[in-house]
């Protein structure tokens, strides 16, 4: 049992808002999911710039000289902002494949969270207020989000076993529920060229759509796809650069409530998640069919 929010902002003029709209919906979450918590935020993308947000287990000594030493790696300007036991790392796009080589031998101990143009994700062990709070999530702005607050059932409580996974640029899944076929599918992804940091099976479908949107699905026809190469019960929220989208099992045995105005699509593992949105007392508000792929794009 995970608690699972989503919110896709139609009305610009809510963004400033999206952190602090997307920690309330997951802190009401949290009796679904106390082991850990995370959050990924859809900001603003800088034209021609590259975000990676990375996690270290001893943030005073990896991130001391982190900025001028991958900077000088680069040799190009890096500008970081640290938040707790993560960095966010902001350079040329061009750089993005070198950043992370760069990394690698650097600091081969930093985990990375996220990269792309628009991403960051912010996650860790601990209460979804916790989290929230270290991270200052509540004061972040963007245009789309999604969280996930976790109860373990199958791998260990760790930082990098908590959700979103980000597997693709720009692409991240949150998950409720189990997948069956995780294992034979990891290897089949793994001849393919994917790479994996957990034994999570979450992972494993965060993979699958990355590797379908790499060989020239959008996000919608990987959803859709999944629904045949993937067993088990579960409930997806994905985030892409532009778009949002919800996929249930065929079964769909775990919960799931949306909601929309003309200011936001909204998800929630429960109602509750969403009763303090803006305007939510006029939403259209439905339980999403099994099978079926919802996806919304900016």
């Amino acid at each position: 049992m995970c608690g699972i929010v989503g919110l896709f902002l139609k009305d610009s003029a809510l963004e400033p808002q999206l952190g602090a709209l997307l920690t309330d919906m997951l802190v009401t979450m949290t009796d679904r999911g106390p082991d850990s918590a995370g959050i990924a935020i859809y900001g603003g993308a800088e034209a021609g710039k590259w975000t990676i947000t990375v996690q270290s287990a001893n943030p005073d000594a990896d991130f001391a000289t982190l900025e001028a030493d991958l900077a000088a790696a680069l040799d190009a300007p890096v500008k970081m902002t640290i938040k707790d036991t993560h960095a966010v790392l902001v350079l040329d796009a061009d750089k993005a494949d070198a950043a992370r080589a760069a990394l690698k031998s650097l600091r081969p101990d930093l985990r990375i969270m996220s990269s792309g143009e628009s991403i960051e994700i912010f996650k860790e062990v601990g209460l979804p207020a916790d989290v929230a709070a270290r991270f200052e999530v509540s004061k972040m702005s963007g245009s789309h989000g999604i969280g996930h607050t976790r109860m373990a059932t199958e791998s260990a409580i760790t930082t990098m076993g908590a959700h979103p996974f980000s597997t693709g640029p720009d692409q991240c899944l949150v998950h409720n529920g189990s997948l069956s076929n995780h294992n034979s599918l990891r290897r089949r992804l793994i001849r393919e060229g994917m790479t994996f940091e957990t034994e999570n099976d979450s992972e494993v479908a965060a993979a699958y759509l990355s590797w379908k949107m790499a060989n020239g699905a959008d996000l919608g026809g990987a959803l859709e796809a999944s629904l045949d190469d993937l067993d088990g019960f579960y409930t997806f929220v994905v985030g892409t650069k532009d778009g949002f989208g919800v996929l249930r099992d065929p079964i769909a045995c775990k919960p799931a409530v949306m909601a929309e105005t003309d200011q936001y699509v909204a998800f929630g593992s429960e109602y509750r998640a969403m009763v303090n949105l803006p305007g939510i007392e006029t939403a259209r508000v439905w339980e999403p069919e099994p099978s079926t792929v919802y996806f919304w794009k900016h």
